[in-house]
């Protein structure tokens, strides 16, 4: 199955150029500049020995590691959803179900002649299968779809029933906020569009996020992210995010005891010199852009982890005087995001996804 271009590793590992130096290589630039030339295409995978590696920093074999590889997942990898104009291509792995919906194995997308016709074949969209966008974590400065656990992410969601996408987005210091989350409204968007989620074999009205650590913080926002109905534009039905840090503001961060490591991230995420003057916050923050008509969400968190606690327990406090149906999940100790995904809070999840996406 193969949704759009594909990428190769090689191919479109990006170029960095480390030093003009002498009249002439201003020249060439200045030149180009005039050319109207648009920036060489480049993938966002991390350049860096290491930097497409998991947030969970230890070898433990804990929370998503426990699960054992389901048996049938099919993975297309590195599927184009999009290019941004400062030359960056976007790409998602799309993870299906042992038993693929039957539309999931349609012939190449249909063109305008014969599109009813196969819609028809297909079935309706309520026959189909419920999608879930999964979000990597690294403090918005690091790691990929395709590393091992959230490789594992996408695969479980898929034995779960539901086709994963698991997204890379722009990343810190090459884009600052709002890059990355206007690059997930971008791959809900393709998700939706009826040629893509009809040879996936998606309903594009039943659409979820989960995400962990900061791919959680993306997540959230892009539940609160607009509002009205789930079943247009970038709108997702279901939130589900694990230790997540939600509210960047000032109070979110210093006040609510968050420790100065998370702080500096937050700030070179936001573009910040400091905590104290960072405008960014307020549109970053999840709480500041719910409304009624946002989706039901589920949080998970440790007790004890670098994350405060107080993030979780103040993000229930926002849905609930909102209305917004929500389930939060404590647990002891102070393991983070997908390190919390053991067997029962696997269970959850997936319970909470299927009573928020099955008809």
């Amino acid at each position: 199955m193969i949704i759009g271009p594909r990428l190769t590793r090689f191919g479109s590992r990006r170029v960095r150029i480390t030093a003009i130096l002498g009249a002439a290589a201003v020249a060439l630039t200045a030149t180009t500049l005039l050319a109207g030339l648009r920036p060489a295409p480049h993938d966002v995978t991390p350049d860096e020995p290491g930097a497409a590696d998991s947030e969970l920093v230890t070898t433990e074999i804990i929370g998503i590691r426990t699960i054992a590889p389901p048996e049938g997942v099919t993975v297309d990898t590195d599927v184009l959803y999009g290019t941004r104009a400062d030359g960056a291509q976007l790409t998602l792995d799309v993870c299906s179900p042992a038993e693929a919906a039957p539309e999931a194995t349609a012939s190449p997308a249909p063109t305008a002649t014969d599109a009813a016709a196969t819609e028809a074949a297909a079935g309706p969209a309520s026959a189909r299968r419920p999608a879930v966008l999964s979000v990597h974590g690294g403090s918005w400065n690091h790691g990929d779809k395709g590393n091992s656990d959230w490789r594992a992410v996408c695969t479980w969601l898929a034995s779960e029933g539901f086709v994963a996408y698991s997204v890379n987005y722009r990343l810190v210091p090459d884009a600052l906020f709002p890059a990355a989350i206007d690059d997930l409204g971008l791959a809900v968007e393709w998700m939706r569009q009826p040629d893509h989620a009809l040879r996936n074999g998606i309903d594009p009205d039943r659409i979820g996020a989960f995400g962990g650590s900061a791919g959680g913080n993306l997540a959230a926002l892009l539940g609160a992210r607009g509002s009205g109905p789930l079943t247009e534009g970038s709108r997702v039905a279901a939130v589900a995010e694990l230790t997540a840090p939600v509210d960047l503001s000032y109070q979110g961060l210093v006040t609510g005891g968050a420790p100065f490591g998370l702080q500096r991230l937050v700030q070179r995420y936001l573009g910040c010199a400091a905590p104290t003057d960072c405008s960014a916050a307020e549109a970053a923050s999840v709480a500041n852009k719910l409304d009624p008509s946002d989706p039901p969400v589920f949080i998970g968190a440790s007790m004890d982890e670098f994350i405060p606690l107080s993030q979780s327990t103040g993000y229930a406090d926002a849905l609930e005087s909102q209305g917004i149906p929500h389930e939060l999940v404590t647990v002891p100790g102070s393991y983070h995001s997908i390190g919390i995904l053991d067997e029962a809070m696997r269970a959850k999840v997936s319970a909470f996804l299927h009573a928020a996406l099955d008809d």
